[in-house]
């Protein structure tokens, strides 16, 4: 038997879950702006109350690693690895494009799936999965335009989701092949079967020296005098 506590602070949702073998047992998620250092210990006391056990019953802390927001990433993998350090318990570590992906329950074999998470102006994090989760294209950092998404032209059908897909949807429309699902942002509750696979396959990370995945440089704006 394993109990996982999963967390997920990529973006501006604060999330949070419990699962025993894979199977969501407790859940908390606020999507508030970026909240997470108010609610984030919070939340995990909630849940751990709410199912009845105590932190020393958990076998594994997994973190939600990016791409995404710096301070959100930063938040969520310090909580993880100062637990998973105090507990003596393995840290797994999950891509967020690819928990966006695992959340959507009905996929098409004839498909594929290209989450996308807003990364300023008309950028956004992106990678393209199969049905069964295998990546086609890797992460990258891609600019939005009509030249851009020319790649995404060769598939029969392709379905755009997440923040990024939002705020770039006009020109995502010009794809004949192109879907679009709402409302999809990376939620611990879809963080439960993965982590649980990771941790059967023991896939645990070095604690001490475990990063975010920003994927890009953080950059310091400065207000122009």
């Amino acid at each position: 038997m394993a109990f996982i506590l999963n967390i997920e602070t990529s973006t501006t949702v604060c999330s949070v879950s419990l699962s025993k073998n894979g199977e969501l047992v407790s859940f908390k998620e606020i999507n508030n702006g970026y909240t997470h250092a108010e609610n984030l210990h919070v939340f995990i006391e909630e849940i751990i109350k709410e199912a009845s056990v105590t932190l020393k019953d958990i076998n594994a802390i997994a973190i939600s690693k990016g791409p995404g927001s710096y301070t959100g990433l930063r938040i969520g993998v310090s909580a993880a690895k100062g637990l998973a350090y105090s507990l003596n318990i393995p840290l797994i570590a999950l891509d967020t494009l690819e928990i966006m992906t695992n959340s959507i329950v009905a996929k098409e074999s004839a498909a594929v799936y290209c989450p996308m998470l807003d990364a300023r102006r008309m950028e956004v994090y992106t990678a393209v999965y199969a049905h069964d989760l295998k990546q086609l294209k890797t992460t990258e950092a891609l600019i939005v335009d009509a030249n851009s998404i020319s790649q995404f032209s060769t598939y029969a059908k392709i379905y755009f989701f997440g923040d990024g897909m939002e705020k770039c949807k006009t020109v995502l429309s010009s794809l004949k092949n192109a879907e679009f699902i709402d409302h999809i942002l990376p939620s611990a509750k879809a963080m439960c079967d993965l982590a649980y696979q990771k941790y059967t396959a023991k896939q645990f990370e070095d604690v001490a020296y475990f990063e975010p995945f920003y994927l890009k440089d953080f950059l310091i704006l400065t207000k122009k005098s």
